[in-house]
């Protein structure tokens, strides 16, 4: 049976001060007065049927979740007890899906990505579930055509394609490039932008995980083999807290792709617009401009002398931001906090994060 699971734990710290520990990215009015969330949840309906609709967050935030989608049924929320990075959240997640259904194929999708058209998104994904039903050694991911040489996503360089699909073998994942790099990949025109969006069937996945993090996998076996009695709860806290740190990319997807297991890596093309909502400059693209380049949301008051090519953002409708002759910066008021960055260095704001962590932590 054909899955989707909504990947909703990340912490959005490029994104502080507006989203925080208990009010993450993901659940904040980013979208046109949506969470982005309601958005990602939205874009599903039609493609699988509801009660095949997952989302994977970190269990403090569970009734946020559940506040924001209501619909969601109560074993539809897969809560993490800790952020332990996405290969667990998959492998969590395809074990909890699989534990009544052997031969379940999931599809995993951001909760922080705007995309367009949505038609196009979703033939896609049924693509991508045409794949794994044919080939079900196959590990799907999804290639975006670049429309700029970005230096904050990592990239795909795609092979040869595959006969009686829309998908192609993937050749090899790249990391962040610098420009000049970036530039070369889309001079190939070889290149796709790595989506972050996966199919597989469930199995599958489990047992490239025996294979590549045979620890983690034996530990998540034992999660889901509790998941519908009462020791769901304390079986999770204890295990884990202390699984391996890793990303799905470095743990499963990379290492595949290299034949290290035995599975194939392939790529399936989603021709769409899409923006991955990870920073303040991120988001602001989805902003009007004014006449001098400067961004605000629908929400932020503002009286801007001089200036040019900011992006001011407050959570407060009555609180009025002014500046005179400032330059490509970042300002973000919320009640309780006042961020001022340059625009370039928009990307350090987790940096930042990690300060105040450790000298206000109240704030974070």
């Amino acid at each position: 049976m054909r899955n989707v699971v909504i990947l909703a734990g990340g912490s959005g710290t490029r994104l502080w001060p507006m989203s925080r520990d208990d009010r993450p990215k993901q659940v904040l009015p980013l979208a046109a007065g949506q969470s982005l969330l309601r958005v990602a949840y939205n874009r599903l309906l039609g493609l699988v049927d509801p009660e095949n609709i997952y989302v994977c967050t970190v269990g403090a935030i569970t009734d946020v979740v559940r506040k924001e989608l209501p619909e969601l049924g109560p074993h539809n929320i897969i809560g993490e007890p800790a952020r332990r990075d996405t290969a667990n959240a998959v492998g969590l997640a395809s074990a909890v899906v699989a534990r009544n259904d052997p031969d379940a194929i999931v599809a995993f999708v951001g909760s922080d990505h705007l995309i367009s058209p949505e038609d196009e998104f979703q033939k896609a994904i049924e693509q991508g579930f045409e794949v794994v039903e044919a080939r079900g050694r196959s590990l799907v991911t999804f290639g975006i055509e670049p429309t700029h040489p970005h230096t904050g996503l990592g990239y795909i360089e795609r092979g040869a394609p595959i006969e009686g699909t829309s998908a192609y073998v993937v050749d090899r994942f790249r990391e962040k490039p610098d420009r000049a790099t970036a530039e070369e990949y889309l001079a190939t025109g070889r290149f796709w932008w790595n989506s972050g969006m996966f199919v597989w069937q469930a199995s599958t996945v489990l047992n490239v995980l025996d294979t590549l993090l045979p620890e983690s996998a034996a530990r998540l076996r034992e999660v889901a083999a509790v998941w519908d009695t009462p020791e769901r709860e304390a079986t999770l806290a204890e295990i884990y807290p202390n699984l391996r740190k890793i990303s799905v990319d470095y743990a499963v997807m990379e290492p595949a792709s290299q034949g290290k297991v035995d599975a194939d890596v392939v790529v399936v093309p989603m021709p769409v617009h899409w923006l991955d909502v990870g920073s303040w400059a991120a988001l602001a693209d989805t902003y009007d401009a004014d006449a001098n380049g400067n961004r605000t949301d629908s929400v932020t008051l503002s009286c801007l002398l001089d200036s040019h090519d900011n992006i001011i953002v407050t959570d407060d409708p009555n609180h009025l931001v002014a500046t005179v002759g400032l330059r490509s910066h970042i300002i973000v008021h919320t009640q309780d906090v006042t961020m001022v960055c340059p625009l370039s260095d928009g990307e350090r704001v987790k940096d930042l994060v990690a300060r105040v962590q450790s000298d206000h932590a109240n704030y974070i």
